[in-house]
């Protein structure tokens, strides 16, 4: 009698036979353990650098190589979550490290180039909207007073180029990955994972306004449920990116790019105009996972049946 394996989609590749209750929250440790180390080693090494330079201190009374350079290394401390992720998935979980990537085993370039045009167009969309409600609300969204000229915008871009899809996808695989797959190695369905991914990353982000809290909420509620549903984190990668780079852009080129605010301080123009945005941007990515019929849940193997041996048929004839 042959059986069909069930499938397993993206919220539970964590519970693997190897899993025991013990392992998300033994992955989780490694996690915050391996990314205090790798900040702690890197604020080390960084400050005694600026220090032997003859670097001024910083706002934080630390050596620095300027504002710039500052902000680049806040993005790459998040980035070195990457590894310890990675680690906690191969080591603690006994599974393949690729598998907080997608169902498939692997991060999917395809896919993630198909999103990135759809995730900007949707943060364009965003932003132009936003910042034209604010305008005609008086609301001030912290643009500045004038461009910041072409120096400091070509130099802040590129740096936000290179650092911000580090950040994003660390985040992206911190939250949307290692956390989702954890709580859904315990909870069969996917609606409690993608709630506690949420708040946790909505609280990463500080507390600023309702209207930003709200809107970070429903950001990882979205690109949560978008990862369930197309099987990877490329959507939400994709989005995550393009929302940090084009807003970072804009802010180098308003001469606002060392701002303290964050998205936890968004104002409500810019959250009414997110929530349509949003929800857009996950019909259209589920049309075209539909349309290139993307794989979103695994199938794994069926174990073949054992060989039946045959037996001697003994005591059906005589010797001559």
């Amino acid at each position: 009698m042959s059986t069909i394996a069930p499938l397993i989609p993206y919220h539970r590749l964590g519970r693997t036979t190897a899993h025991r209750w013990w392992r998300p929250v033994a992955g989780t440790a490694l996690v915050l353990a391996g990314a205090v180390v790798l900040i702690l080693l890197g604020l080390g090494l960084t400050s005694a650098a600026a220090a032997l330079a003859g670097r001024p201190e910083n706002a934080d009374g630390l050596p620095s190589f300027g504002p710039l350079a500052d902000l680049a290394f806040e993005f790459l401390l998040i980035a070195a979550l990457l590894p310890p992720i990675f680690a906690a998935a191969r080591w603690v979980q006994r599974r393949p490290a690729g598998t907080l990537s997608s169902v498939t085993g692997r991060l999917r370039p395809r896919w993630l180039l198909i999103c990135l045009p759809v995730a900007a167009a949707a943060v364009t969309v965003l932003l132009g909207g936003g910042i034209a409600l604010a305008a005609a609300t008086g609301e001030d969204v912290g643009l500045g007073d004038g461009p910041a000229g072409w120096g400091p915008f070509i130099a802040g871009s590129l740096v936000l180029v290179a650092v911000v899809p580090l950040q994003a996808a660390a985040e992206e695989y911190l939250t949307r990955g290692w956390l989702l797959q954890a709580v859904g190695s315990i909870c069969r369905g996917p609606w409690v994972p993608i709630a506690v991914q949420a708040m946790v990353f909505a609280a990463l982000h500080g507390w600023g306004t309702p209207w930003g809290f709200a809107d970070l909420v429903l950001f990882s509620v979205v690109t949560g449920w978008l990862t369930v549903r197309t099987g990877g984190l490329e959507a939400a990668i994709a989005l995550h990116v393009m929302n940090n780079l084009i807003a970072g852009v804009l802010s180098a080129a308003s001469g606002t790019l060392y701002a303290d605010e964050t998205a936890a301080d968004m104002p409500w123009q810019l959250a009414v105009i997110d929530v349509p945005v949003l929800l857009a941007y996950a019909a259209v990515i589920v049309l075209l996972a539909r349309r290139r019929r993307l794989a979103t849940v695994l199938a794994p193997p069926v174990a073949a049946p054992a060989p039946v041996l045959e037996r001697p048929l003994v005591g059906l004839g005589r010797a001559a």
